[in-house]
């Protein structure tokens, strides 16, 4: 569809500096409240998330609200599993703070979202992936950057739930055989809120300095 210069939006210097604040204020949250979040909002998050630009518009991404208190409890398991594989490759004082960190809400956040992608999916007829397969799940990960800002603007919190094992949670969310799990978000009102990530803020890792970022060829 055309459109006239007039029907273009403008964004003004106002928006750009609340988009920026938008930008900042999205933390990974692992400390919600238990607190219900309405389903009319979680879809609303997921059309959003939908808007994100994907690699020959093929739209691979796959959500499954995981609602079955018995699959929650699996997956739950799983985290246990994996973060005490985890905890067991490290040494020391490093171990000691692994030890301390909270890295899942999943007890606490009232809506799970798995999202996938569909690695098999013929949507886009393969254009821009020949060379550069792992585009179709990076456009994924662009999807979610979408849901956890719309989220974040509506007062929510997003935790990225990392620490699992990809092919048992397929397994237990019983999807099909060619989706890959790219993310298992928990999403809830926070507890806390923070500008600083909460593994900065646990001295785990500092933010690291913007110079020499952008290299100049």
């Amino acid at each position: 569809m055309m459109h006239t210069e007039n029907d273009v939006p403008k964004f003004g210097a106002d928006f750009i500096e609340r988009l920026t604040e938008l930008f900042r204020w999205r933390r990974d949250v692992r400390r919600f409240r238990t607190d219900p979040v309405d389903a009319a909002v979680v879809e609303e998050l997921v059309a959003l998330a939908t808007l994100a630009p994907s690699v020959g518009h093929s739209q691979p991404w796959r959500f499954v609200a995981v609602e079955s208190r018995e699959r929650r409890e699996r997956v739950t398991e799983n985290f246990n599993q994996c973060n005490a594989q985890a905890l067991a490759a490290y040494e020391g004082e490093t171990a000691a703070l692994y030890a301390q960190l909270k890295l899942a809400g999943l007890r606490q956040a009232p809506v799970h979202l798995a999202v996938f992608c569909d690695t098999a999916t013929e949507v886009g007829h393969g254009l821009g992936r020949t060379t550069m397969p792992e585009t179709l799940c990076y456009s994924v990960v662009g999807a979610i950057q979408n849901l956890a800002l719309a989220a974040r603007a509506r007062g929510l919190g997003v935790g990225w739930v990392s620490i699992l094992d990809p092919q048992r949670i397929a397994a237990i969310l019983d999807v099909p055989g060619d989706w890959r799990l790219v993310a298992y978000l928990c999403i809830g009102y926070p507890q806390e809120e923070h500008l600083d990530p909460e593994l900065e803020r646990y001295r785990w890792q500092a933010r690291l300095p913007r110079e020499g970022l952008l290299l100049r060829r």
